[in-house]
């Protein structure tokens, strides 16, 4: 009896050392993808947060212009093969890449010019994924009139990001803290916002605020609205032809690139590369 039970715990035990860890049970290699969360560089207040005009910085001026290039410098470290913005198609990101190419559009201050396309034109990359989407409450809106209703408009009563409880508040500190004027350089501000914890907190403040209107009203919003409209563009993201070999670049506001840390280090398909481990 002795000798069958020291068998049998032997065999449990070898069965429970053989357990795979997750990761293992999707092997093969990845496509590396850096995500660069970035503030708006021409300041287009269209964000819940507003930076005040005294507090914006003209990437154009001479001492930030320089920056930029540190930045730009320092992002080209991951050598990417393919670079995706935060435009919609009708922007025609590869006709105004190609004009860059030819001179224009250098005084133009939006990051999708500033960093995107001399990234673009430095490493010899023809070509732009524009990778932004509507959300399922716009497509709600503008292919059906359905928003239009009493139960979206009772939906989305006070869904407006202005709210005034404490967290709110605290929030309200921590996006004024990471304007530019708190950091030595566009690239350490650069690494303090892509990092994780920064994402972590972040996404917080989409959990908090409006996000408690009444039972489910803010929970159904955020759905419909702002966590759609950031899994149809990491839906877009996927659909970038790749290979293991390539090396994805993926410029966005910085909202976006808090949920896509999660969708990207979530994906079997992806390997998920920090901002600040560049060499």
């Amino acid at each position: 009896m002795k000798t069958l039970v020291c068998a049998f715990l032997l065999c449990l035990s070898t069965i429970i050392t053989a357990q795979k860890k997750p990761a293992e049970y999707f092997p093969g290699s990845k496509t590396k993808v850096l995500v660069v969360g970035s503030f708006h560089f021409d300041y287009p207040d269209l964000d819940a947060h507003k930076t005040e005009k005294g507090d914006q910085v003209d990437v154009l001026s001479p001492k930030t212009a320089k920056e930029v290039t540190e930045l730009v410098d320092y992002i080209k470290k991951f050598k990417p093969t393919k670079i995706a913005i935060e435009a919609d198609p009708d922007w025609n990101a590869n006709q105004k890449l190609k004009e860059y190419k030819e001179g224009k559009h250098t005084d133009k201050r939006d990051e999708r010019y500033q960093l995107a396309m001399r990234i673009a034109k430095d490493l010899g990359i023809n070509e732009l994924y524009s990778v932004d989407a509507n959300s399922v409450l716009d497509d709600l809106q503008e292919k059906f009139g359905k928003t239009d209703s009493l139960y979206f408009k009772n939906l989305s009563a006070d869904y407006d990001f202005l709210s005034n409880d404490p967290v709110s508040k605290q929030y309200d500190a921590f996006f004024k803290s990471t304007e530019p004027k708190n950091f030595k350089s566009l690239l350490d501000l650069f690494k303090y916002m892509n990092g994780k914890e920064y994402h972590q907190h972040e996404y917080g403040a989409y959990l908090s605020g409006d996000f408690k209107l009444r039972k489910y009203d803010g929970a159904d919003m955020l759905a419909l609205y702002w966590y759609n409209r950031n899994l149809r563009i990491f839906r877009n993201i996927q659909n970038i032809p790749h290979n293991p070999e390539d090396r994805l670049l993926v410029i966005v506001g910085n909202g976006h690139a808090s949920v896509l840390r999660q969708l990207f280090t979530s994906s079997p398909d992806f390997n998920y590369v920090e901002f600040d481990a560049l060499k």
